[in-house]
């Protein structure tokens, strides 16, 4: 019988591993995954994934080696790093896409992981404090995870039947991000507080602070615009991140 191996490769993780406890696979900082193969890329195509949601899930179960590892524990940063390893390894390096009515073509590999300050990570603990600078308010809060993402996603589609023309995103994301409220960590007091007594300019100083010790890959990139400039935008992942030459 014939036997067949398929290539793996070791993904640096931009949280390091130091906010997995060390019992976690992911504590060592790498993760090991394979090259997508024709299975992954039914995945990608499966009309009842697609409809429920699970793709990546499905995606990331597939292609990482250590079937030990939950990937729902993975920090959001993490999980894009290997999103975009395995498309370097899958397709290649090159990623074309249009902006600004133009076409742009973008070196992946040239992505980095963003650096970080390492003096606010305790190995292990996913837990950081934060004084609102407005109201003096103290709150902890963690980084979130897949998991974390996948329950935001319910919850908001389940409001979403209830009141169809209300928006509730960044309070939902709020009240699932922070830890504690003047050292209460009682749900019931976080969502009252995260919905009636959070100033706005004091969320916006969270989240800027959220977005700066994230780890995370930089997703910036540069982009030619219609008038011969040029631009700094989010890498835009459109439906031929992982299908560039599509004939499906």
């Amino acid at each position: 019988m014939a036997e067949f191996k398929l290539p793996t490769e070791e993904v640096d993780l931009p949280s390091k591993g130091l906010l997995y406890s060390k019992d976690n696979p992911l504590s060592s900082g790498k993760l090991e995954m394979k090259y997508m193969t024709a299975k992954e890329e039914d995945i990608l195509t499966n009309q009842n994934y697609i409809q429920k949601g699970v793709v990546i899930d499905k995606l990331l179960q597939s292609l990482i080696v250590n079937k030990d590892i939950n990937y729902n524990t993975l920090l959001i940063g993490d999980k894009n790093a290997i999103m975009i390893a395995a498309r370097i390894l899958s397709y290649g390096k090159s990623y074309e896409f249009t902006y600004d009515s133009k076409p742009q073509n973008v070196d992946l590999s040239l992505l980095e992981n963003k650096e970080l300050d390492l003096e606010l990570f305790k190995s292990g603990e996913n837990v950081f404090a934060f004084t609102l600078p407005h109201t003096d308010n103290k709150i902890t809060f963690k980084l979130l995870t897949h998991g974390d993402d996948k329950k935001i996603d319910a919850e908001l589609k389940g409001i979403k039947k209830i009141d169809k023309e209300g928006s509730h995103d960044v309070t939902t994301r709020l009240a699932h991000m922070i830890t504690s409220i003047n050292g209460s960590e009682e749900t019931k007091d976080i969502r009252e507080f995260v919905k009636g007594f959070l100033l706005a300019k004091d969320a916006r100083e969270l989240r800027n602070y959220y977005s700066s010790i994230q780890p995370d890959i930089d997703m910036k990139v540069y982009v030619d615009t219609i008038d011969g400039g040029e631009e700094v935008v989010d890498l835009p992942i459109g439906l031929n991140f992982f299908w560039p030459d599509a004939w499906l």
